[in-house]
C-alpha cells in the first residue's frame, strides 16, 4: 500500500500560497494552506500531516517557534522552510529548530517539488518499517496480520490490517475518510464508502473488550483512533 504523504503549508502570502498549494495537490501531495502561525499550530494539533513546509515570517507566531512547537509534538515530521530572510543566521536557526532544508525566496517550484521528494524519500515514506503496535492490552502484530490479546490471536483480513497501519500511523490524530478512502481504495465513491463503514464497525469491535481504546468518529471529518496510555 503506498503512502500518502500530506503536507501542511504555512505561507502568510495568500496568492503564492494559493499557486503552491494548487501545484503540489497537482503533484500527488494533497496539501492544506494556513496563512498563520497559530492557525498552523492548531491543524497541525487536530490532523494528520505527514510534511510541513512553513514561512519565517508570520503573524501570530513566528515560524521557527511554530516549527519548535511542532517538533515537540512530532519530532520526526520533516519541516522545510521558505523565506526571503537569508542571512547566515536565519538559515543557521532554522536548522537549529529542527528544519530538513531552507529555501531563499524567489525559488523554483520545480525544485521544491524535487526537495520535498528528496526528503520524503529517506524519512517519511521509510516510516513503515514499523510494523509492531502497542495498543492498550493489545498488540498489532502487522508482519503476521494479528491482533493479540491476552493470549488470544485474532487473524485480520488484509482491509482491516489496512485500515489499522493507517490508524496506528496517526494514532491520536484525525484521519480523513476522503485520505483513507484514497489511499486504502483508491477511490471515493458511495460504494467505497460503504465498504469502509462496514471495516470501520470491525474494527471497533475488535477493541470492544478494552475501554481505553476507541475509535471516533469525527463528524463530517473522518475517525481518530484515541489511545489512552
Amino acid at each position: 500500500m503506498k503512502k500518502t504523504v500530506k503536507i501542511l503549508l504555512v505561507e502568510d502570502d495568500k496568492n503564492l500560497g494559493f499557486i503552491l498549494k494548487s501545484y503540489l495537490i497537482v503533484k500527488g501531495y494533497p496539501t492544506v494552506l494556513s496563512l498563520n502561525g497559530l492557525e498552523a499550530l492548531e491543524r497541525f494539533e487536530n490532523e494528520a500531516f505527514d510534511f510541513v513546509i512553513l514561512d519565517t515570517l508570520l503573524s501570530g507566531i513566528d515560524g521557527y517557534t511554530l516549527a519548535e512547537k511542532i517538533k515537540q509534538y512530532d519530532k520526526e515530521v520533516p519541516i522545510v522552510f521558505i523565506s526571503s530572510k537569508t542571512s547566515r543566521a536565519d538559515v543557521s536557526k532554522g536548522f537549529e529548530v529542527g528544519a530538513d532544508d531552507f529555501i531563499s525566496k524567489p525559488f523554483s517550484i520545480d525544485e521544491l517539488f524535487e526537495r520535498i521528494n528528496a526528503i520524503c524519500k529517506r524519512t517519511v515514506l521509510k516510516t513503515k518499517n514499523q510494523h509492531i503496535y502497542e495498543l492498550g492490552s493489545y498488540t498489532f502484530d502487522g508482519i503476521r496480520h494479528v491482533l493479540i490479546r491476552n493470549g488470544t490471536v485474532k487473524k485480520l483480513t488484509n482491509r482491516e490490517l489496512d485500515l489499522l497501519f493507517l490508524f496506528c500511523e496517526y494514532k491520536n490524530r484525525i484521519v480523513e475518510r476522503s485520505m483513507a478512502l484514497q489511499r486504502i481504495w483508491h477511490k471515493e465513491n458511495y460504494f467505497t464508502a460503504r465498504n469502509m463503514d462496514v471495516y470501520i464497525a470491525k474494527i471497533r469491535k475488535l477493541f470492544k473488550d478494552d475501554p481505553r481504546i476507541e475509535l471516533q468518529n469525527i463528524h463530517g471529518v473522518g475517525y481518530k483512533l484515541v489511545v489512552k496510555e
